[in-house]
């Protein structure tokens, strides 16, 4: 199966350790899965989240472009309802024009945060609604016009794609004739119900055909017990997050020693259920399978776990398992 393999990066900031750290993580991790062979890198906004430091999307996508060669580098998303088009086109005309044809603007619709501090970011309680979402992407797009007074942005419009995990964005993208991304990782149940709201609504605009991305949190590592033990600490911390209790990702003795709950347990097992997670053959087989049912032209793979030689492994085996470095980036033209 000769799709591209990608990277989703959260910068996680783990227990006992820094944000400092964290980024310091990201761009180790992105050096090193560049070797690898994996086609794109992209960085995800979140606000207000202890266990995340990637807020500042477009200052660290900067940062990451600048210590890699060959990687596309973008957004997984910016959050445009977050802010005004005009401010995200001049960022990523910038980022165009320091690294011209290296630069992805991924675009979602949710706020990446809780009400509280979507408000202090959009500074008016009006601005809250996602509702004129088409219009915000309508904007943004006219400010990368040749004709625009928008500078750097006039002329240095980087491959833009809409993000989702509903039917919302899917339709929009289809319509639009723009690159689809799905966060499988955490919508699972949602992702072949998108996927094909977006195939079945698209038309040939800025792509001539469909190209879906799927987002999937994978964790290899040499058994399939060691693999679960290194990817409950994120199962834990999405339960503390659905709690309203964001905070450091925990380490697996943390994990391990937390007094689940019946429910609490039933949560966790869910939620390692929609991943990727097992020793080489385990993880082979249930990403050939996921493949296969959603006909993706493109997996981007996020792996929160709690130690970097264990991330930087897991991105190993991945590799190894598909032979990215000999397979080049069979990429659709426009994307």
């Amino acid at each position: 199966m000769s799709v591209p393999f990608s990277v989703l990066d959260l910068s996680p900031v783990v227990s006992g350790s820094t944000s400092g750290q964290a980024l310091r993580n990201t761009l180790d991790l992105a050096r090193h899965t560049e070797n690898l062979g994996f086609h794109r890198y992209w960085l995800a906004e979140h606000h207000a989240m202890p266990g995340i430091a990637s807020s500042a999307t477009a200052v660290l996508i900067g940062q990451v472009a600048a210590a890699t060669e060959r990687l596309r580098v973008g957004s997984g998303g910016i959050m445009l309802p977050n802010h005004a088009p005009m401010v995200v086109a001049e960022q990523f005309g910038t980022l165009e024009a320091l690294f011209p044809g290296r630069i992805d603007l991924g675009l979602g619709r949710a706020p990446g945060t809780d009400q509280a501090t979507a408000r202090a970011l959009r500074r008016s309680p009006d601005a809250l609604s996602a509702d004129d979402f088409p219009e915000q992407v309508h904007e943004l797009r006219a400010y990368f016009g040749e004709q625009s007074k928008v500078t750097p942005a006039a002329g240095n419009e980087p491959p833009v794609w809409l993000l989702g995990s509903s039917g919302y964005s899917a339709r929009l993208a289809g319509m639009l004739g723009l690159p689809f991304a799905f966060a499988h990782h955490f919508s699972a149940e949602n992702t072949l119900p998108a996927l094909q709201i977006y195939r079945e609504s698209f038309r040939p605009s800025v792509l001539a055909e469909p190209y879906a991305l799927i987002a999937v949190s994978v964790t290899a590592a040499e058994t399939d017990v060691e693999a679960r033990e290194l990817a409950r600490p994120q199962a834990l911390s999405f339960l503390r997050l659905r709690q309203g209790r964001p905070g450091l990702l925990p380490s697996p003795e943390e994990a391990a020693a937390h007094p689940y709950t019946p429910l609490e347990s039933e949560i966790i097992q869910a939620r390692l259920d929609s991943q990727v997670v097992g020793g080489r053959e385990s993880v082979r087989s249930q990403m050939d399978a996921l493949l296969e049912s959603t006909k993706a032209d493109e997996v981007m793979v996020t792996t929160m776990v709690y130690d970097q030689a264990d991330r930087l492994r897991s991105y190993d085996i991945l590799a190894d398992l598909y032979d990215l470095s000999a397979a080049g980036s069979p990429v659709a033209s426009g994307v």
